[in-house]
């Protein structure tokens, strides 16, 4: 068969472009689209578009599929499992990597120089140089534990006998806190009220009621009296009652065991994963267990050898413990010819940190406790000095957390990775980085089923002339506030030394709107998260994940299931947990879930539809009970915005829900289905969920924490009207933010700086930001100068 012409310019095509061709994934609506490879392209559009969809669900995902697809069954049953994305077609994709927001890992053991693998090298140097010498690698590694029982152990083989030496292998682990570097412990005061006998009701703990069986069993004993105060016991009935080991007892002619009751709730309780507990079990652990460095190991997670060896006097935990620009310095300092390749490599390593923005953090940093922004810039260390070529780089708003002035830095390295020869894919909304791409992809035009299709594809020059949402807002200016708010009163910080923060003294303002501003690690977040004094009148919104699992959903986190299964409750005359998918109006096939989760062991698992109640969650005879003609699975499937329709009228009309409703609208979530799962959220879309719900708290100082992540320029005016509306209504706002155009809709502006870590930590400025960007005097300043055109 001759190859044609037609043939041949569709082979070169296939080089050059990454073909997608009828893309369906979740809000797409039959996608076609040309992606130019060895390019950088810029995704855009308001939240809920379809970027995330697009690059990440559909193009990065059916790539990780083909990879996998490649090896064993075996192994693929060891690997996350990538379900083949709703598309019609793709050609020309290649490997690739996906650098997103999602956190490094929850395992506490995890830290920045392990989730890097810088620790991996650092201990490889220590092996080699510290003295006194004792031992390889592992002997300097927190997670790797000593293992006893070196000797000799005799083999019998019929009338031959041969002894086989075993060796001990020694890691680094602290044996007191295995690695952790942290002890638990428990508060007694939150486990008993010593002036209350236990029959009383003394005993504080969940679960523990009076008259209940565990009641009845502490307090029918020999032990210990159970109609005494328990400050009234003896030293060992106070031991007893607290530490006793597991015994055989008869309590009302019942057989039971009992045991203390420290050991019972670290049987029962602590020993659970957090996400299982029921909620107020999770705040009594909360409350009730508390942590403290190791007393042996003294946080630093080591065994007392790995502790003592040192390199010019620098140990291991002294090196994790330094910021990494001071660590890298000290390392560029080692003199020692017989491992220059390794501290070459190891300094390249420490550099990429300092060049991506991280150069304030330290290795020993749980990877646990970095933002979404920060996690992402971690990601990308290993790739920066990857040597492959022709790989799909997938970023999703690389620039999230990231001041002005590193934003230009990140600019850099996502150039210098396609002008590597690699196909650069960035979700994004800052116009900074937009502004970079060779190639814009423009979804929308709106979000939800409202969005879903491409509405430009170009230049960025080609971008600003498009009458699209992000085109027309891409150039936006928001102008200098005026006339400014009068404070009506001041927080005061007094010597505040959280993390970076160099005593510092200062006044935030009240009644007003407030801007925090400094470059990424100057403290911003240690100072109004760890800081401010404890009053109750403070609503404080962080970057926190919020806590859910794949049953959650808007409705239920929010609250507004309450009030939605009231409602129906109310009008058919039958009991509120008929309308719970978590109660008894379940589906008893999929409980609720309206999936059906198979697992297939070593082959990659498959989620369905639940056949009985076709993904709708309920028995079919709770669906025959309607409110203005919507059953409670209709309610579920609703957008913010029609739910609002909905409960704003009839039968349905509920102030409880409305109110709930209209703060998920004013942050942006309108298009969120209510019954929409956690899991599906992206990053930014749950931190304005938790806002949403946050704002229904009383109080009358509200703290944010960078709550435009996540959202398209058109977006931005709306939240900058939100934040009016809480001032106005005499709440006091304050906000953690980079983006230009909250430092302009200030009243108040706070800088901190001038840099990041132990460079930064002080106040540069206070005041107006007309006076900040008069005196240009930061780098604040000068980069909010640049943006209102001053």
């Amino acid at each position: 068969m001759s190859t044609t012409d037609a043939d041949r310019e569709h082979a070169a095509d296939s080089h050059d472009l990454i073909r997608v061709r009828g893309a369906r994934e979740n809000n797409l609506r039959d996608v076609s689209l040309d992606i130019p490879k060895r390019r950088l392209t810029v995704f855009t559009g308001v939240s809920g578009s379809g970027k995330s969809s697009l690059v990440f669900g559909t193009v990065a995902a059916e790539s990780q599929r083909l990879i996998n697809e490649t090896y064993s069954a075996f192994l693929q049953g060891m690997m996350p499992t990538v379900g083949r994305p709703e598309v019609d077609m793709l050609e020309g994709i290649t490997t690739a990597i996906m650098v997103d927001q999602e956190p490094m890992g929850a395992n506490p053991r995890s830290t920045v120089g392990t989730a890097t693998d810088v620790n991996a090298l650092l201990r490889i140097v220590f092996s080699r140089l510290a003295e006194p010498h004792i031992g390889g690698p592992k002997a300097f590694a927190f997670n790797i534990p000593s293992v006893s029982g070196a000797g000799a152990i005799t083999v019998e083989r019929g009338s031959q006998k041969k002894e086989r030496k075993t060796f001990s292998i020694t890691g680094g682990m602290c044996p007191r806190c295995e690695g952790m570097g942290k002890v638990s412990d428990l508060d007694l005061t939150e486990l008993y009220d010593e002036n209350l006998s236990i029959k009383d009701g003394a005993i504080t703990v969940p679960g523990y009621n009076k008259g209940g069986w565990n009641v009845r069993l502490y307090g029918g004993l020999e032990f210990f009296p159970g109609d005494t105060p328990i400050k009234e016991f003896t030293d060992q009935q106070l031991l007893d009652f607290l530490y006793m080991e597991p015994v055989r007892v008869k309590v009302e002619g019942i057989n039971m065991t009992f045991e203390g009751l420290i050991p019972r709730i670290q049987k029962s309780m602590l020993t659970k994963d957090r996400e299982a507990m029921q909620s107020h079990v999770r705040e009594f652990v909360d409350r009730a267990v508390t942590f403290q460095a190791c007393p042996q190991c003294h946080g630093t997670r080591l065994a007392e050898g790995a502790r003592t060896a040192t390199i010019d006097g620098v140990s291991i935990a002294d090196a994790c413990a330094m910021q990494i620009t001071d660590l890298a310095q000290w390392v560029r300092s080692l003199d020692y010819p017989s491992v220059k390749p390794l501290l070459d490599g190891l300094t390249d390593t420490l550099d990429s940190f300092v060049r991506i923005g991280l150069g304030y953090l330290s290795l020993d940093r749980p990877a646990s406790t970095l933002s979404g922004g920060e996690s992402q810039r971690a990601k990308m260390i290993r790739h920066l000095g990857s040597p492959l070529t022709d790989v799909t780089y997938v970023f999703d708003e690389p620039t999230i957390g990231l001041h002005p002035h590193d934003i230009r830095h990140m600019n850099e390295l996502l150039l210098e990775l396609r002008d590597k020869g690699n196909t650069v894919l960035v979700v994004e909304h800052k116009p900074e980085t937009i502004a970079i791409a060779d190639h814009v992809v423009d979804l929308g035009p709106g979000a939800g089923t409202d969005g879903g299709t491409i509405c430009f594809e170009g230049t960025v020059h080609e971008l600003r002339g498009s009458d699209t949402n992000t085109g027309r807002h891409f150039d936006d200016q928001i102008a200098l506030k005026e006339p400014l708010r009068t404070p009506t009163g001041r927080l005061e910080i007094r010597g505040a030394s959280s993390h970076n923060l160099d005593n510092v003294n200062v006044d935030i303002p009240l009644g007003v709107l407030t801007v925090i501003t400094g470059v990424a690690g100057s403290g911003k977040s240690s100072l109004v998260h760890g800081s401010l004094p404890d009053n109750q009148d403070i609503v404080s919104i962080d970057q926190s994940a919020i806590r859910g699992s794949r049953r959650s959903n808007p409705a239920t986190y929010t609250g507004l299931l309450d009030s939605v299964r009231k409602t129906f409750a109310k009008v058919n005359g039958e009991k509120p947990a008929l309308f719970s998918p978590n109660s008894e109006g379940a589906c008893p096939t999929c409980k609720g879930a309206g999936v059906i989760y198979t697992d297939l062991g070593m082959m990659e698992g498959v989620t369905s539809t639940c056949d009985d109640c076709e993904g709708k969650r309920f028995q079919p005879a709770v669906l025959e009970f309607e409110v203005d003609g919507q059953n409670i699975s209709d309610v579920f499937s609703m957008s913010v915005v029609e739910a609002l329709n909905y409960f704003s009228d009839g039968d349905a009309r509920t102030p409880a829900a409305l109110k709930i409703l209209e703060r998920l609208a004013d942050v942006g979530l309108g298009y969120v289905k209510v019954g929409q799962p956690l899991t599906t959220l992206s990053g930014g879309e749950r931190q304005r969920l938790k806002l949403a719900t946050r704002m229904g708290e009383k109080g009358g100082i509200y703290i944010l924490d960078e709550p435009t992540t996540g959202l398209h320029l058109a977006d931005v005016e709306r939240l900058l009207s939100m934040l009016d509306r809480l001032v106005d209504s005499g709440k006091s706002v304050i906000v953690v933010e980079h983006h230009q155009a909250v430092m302009a809709h200030a009243d108040c502006i706070i800088d901190l700086g001038p840099g990041a870590g132990h460079d930064g930590g002080r106040i540069v400025f206070e005041g107006t930001p007309a006076d900040l960007v008069a005196g240009k005097s930061t780098l604040t300043g000068q980069y909010l100068a640049e943006y209102v055109g001053a």
